[in-house]
């Protein structure tokens, strides 16, 4: 989160972040005044760095970097090489989908997902939003929360997803989808769900974005690195499609009996036609 953050954190935190990179095993053994100190910022500023790292304290950023410590020989994203053997690709692309899942993970809230989950659950309606690979994410949303009977739509061209919101409020529920958060179409969809006071959740890589800014509930993936040939944007959307499969999981879970219904029901339409065909 430090290394993905450091150059957008302001001066202070940004100094401070440096000085716990450069210094993590001493930092972590440090007061926040002690810690303030060593790296020429102040106490403040280490609770605002924390604030920034969306955590709940100094005691968890230092949990959070200990425990970093502790994953030795960890690999950095990497990207393919010319006439790279088939058994290298196939090592690199699992390795960076497993890393990118894993550290996803390590920056999920529970309470974040929860809240997404039962805002979803009461979902009049839901709009998804995504351009590019995350419109693959939203696609993949819409199947899922289709098959236990939620009125979901999923859209990557702006006039129809403009459209789909036009006629929507506190009901509703928007979703936009941007690895970067930065995505024009999915912030002006965002903005448009806001005016019509639809409740919005957006689903970017970790850190401060417009996308995540206008947001009502804030879900994030991993900000993995960007490659030549883009496995780290092939990583991306896998870490994508993990969050909507928990964001599934938990509705399941808290729906349970219906759930089961809505996909005992599915299987037997599908069923049908397979055997019609036939």
């Amino acid at each position: 989160m430090l290394k993905d953050r450091v150059h957008a954190l302001p001066p202070s935190e940004k100094k401070l972040a440096e000085y716990i990179l450069k210094n993590p095993e001493e930092a972590i053994m440090l007061t926040a005044v002690s810690l303030g100190k060593e790296s020429g910022t102040s106490s403040a500023a280490v609770i605002r760095l924390c604030k920034s790292l969306g955590l709940k304290g100094f005691q968890e950023l230092k949990i959070r970097v200990a425990g970093d410590l502790q994953k030795n020989g960890e690999q950095d994203f990497r990207d393919i090489e010319p006439n790279d053997k088939t058994e290298n690709l196939i090592e690199k692309m699992t390795s960076n989908t497993i890393q990118t899942i894993t550290e996803t993970v390590d920056i999920m809230r529970a309470s974040d997902l929860k809240n997404a989950a039962n805002t979803l659950t009461e979902a009049k309606s839901i709009v998804l939003i995504g351009v590019g690979a995350s419109f693959i994410a939203a696609k993949d949303a819409e199947q899922k929360f289709t098959r236990i009977d939620k009125f979901v739509q999923a859209f990557s061209d702006v006039h129809m997803g403009a459209t789909a919101i036009a006629n929507k409020g506190p009901d509703d529920v928007v979703v936009g989808i941007s690895f970067s958060g930065q995505t024009k179409q999915v912030i002006e969809l965002l903005e448009l769900a806001k005016s019509k006071h639809a409740i919005t959740i957006s689903i970017t890589k970790s850190g401060k974005s417009p996308v995540s800014d206008i947001s009502d509930i804030q879900l994030h993936t991993s900000a993995a690195r960007e490659a030549t040939f883009r496995s780290g944007a092939t990583s991306s959307r896998m870490a994508q499609l993990h969050v909507i499969d928990i964001l599934l999981m938990v509705i399941a879970s808290n729906e349970y009996e219906d759930t089961i219904k809505h996909l005992d029901e599915t299987r037997k339409a599908i069923s049908a036609l397979m055997k019609r065909q036939v």
